[in-house]
């Protein structure tokens, strides 16, 4: 039996190089499933997205999944892709080892947690407090140069990846400190600055709305005596403060410490990210 891939409408071009383009996927000719792909906004028209893709019930198990996915890169390949990024939601087993299984490797996860009905208490000896105005210059520099970074770390390049950071931050903090269900904060311990949080009231999925954790980094010099833990705190007493009862974050896999102190706080993956270079 062959699987294939059939276009269900024409392919969507944009003028920076953008493409789009839905598909079935077919066993001689009989529809089984169906797949989006796309080429991904931030990274330009070289990388592109296997989004959707779904096998129904009655045809699975039988590799049908993995030759579509394949047959997917091949398209990309078509459109001038040399990367294709894929997520997966993280309950969904086999579709995760089928990713493994070509070649796909985790980059990011996102996260998300369920907030106890009472704000946690932070540790003794450290303090939370809202952003100064005289503080914020300083931070959103550092904040827009570190969240650049994570994207040139998984291979954007830096033109780009700065471009992008400025522009979500403009997007998410238009008012700076004063825009609407925003809170970021400093964390104190001995009059002395040790770490900030961002975390912002937003829609989590569509119809759905918690907190996001956008950013959170302790001071260099402070790290590894507990801050982070303390910066999470923190963020959650925000959200519980904003009316949230979830709180969301995303997380890069290469960053064990992160990953571990976020599952420690009952923090569990819903969806994974991984990457693959089209040879």
């Amino acid at each position: 039996m062959t699987t294939t891939l059939r276009p269900t409408g024409p392919l969507q071009q944009g003028a920076d190089g953008a493409k789009a383009r839905s598909y079935e996927v077919c066993v001689n000719g009989r529809p089984v499933g169906a797949v989006d792909l796309r080429t991904d906004t931030a990274f330009g028209p070289t990388c592109g997205v296997i989004a959707g893709l779904r096998i129904d019930e009655p045809d699975r198990g039988r590799g049908r999944g993995t030759v579509a996915a394949l047959a997917a890169e091949e398209v990309l390949r078509g459109w001038g892709c040399d990367r294709a990024q894929v997520g997966i939601p993280a309950d969904a087993t086999a579709a995760l080892r089928m990713g493994a299984t070509l070649g796909y490797t985790p980059h990011n996860s996102h996260l998300l947690k369920e907030l106890p009905g009472q704000p946690p208490e932070l540790p003794s000896g450290v303090e939370g407090r809202r952003m100064r105005e005289e503080e914020f210059p300083a931070w959103e520099a550092e904040s827009v140069a570190g969240y650049a970074q994570t994207w040139i770390d998984r291979g954007m390049p830096e033109a780009r990846a700065r471009a992008k950071s400025e522009a979500d931050h403009r997007d998410s903090l238009p008012d700076g400190l004063a825009t609407p269900g925003a809170a970021i904060d400093v964390l104190v311990e001995d009059g002395q600055v040790v770490g900030y949080v961002w975390v912002s009231e937003t829609e989590l999925d569509p119809g759905r709305r918690g907190a996001y954790v956008y950013d959170v980094e302790v001071v260099e010099e402070h790290r590894g005596r507990g801050h982070g833990r303390s910066l999470m705190l923190l963020a959650e007493r925000e959200a519980l403060a904003a009316g949230a009862r979830l709180i969301k974050l995303n997380v890069v896999a290469a960053n064990t410490p992160a990953v571990r102190l976020y599952a420690s706080l009952g923090y569990r993956e819903v969806d994974r990210f991984c990457g693959k270079r089209l040879l």
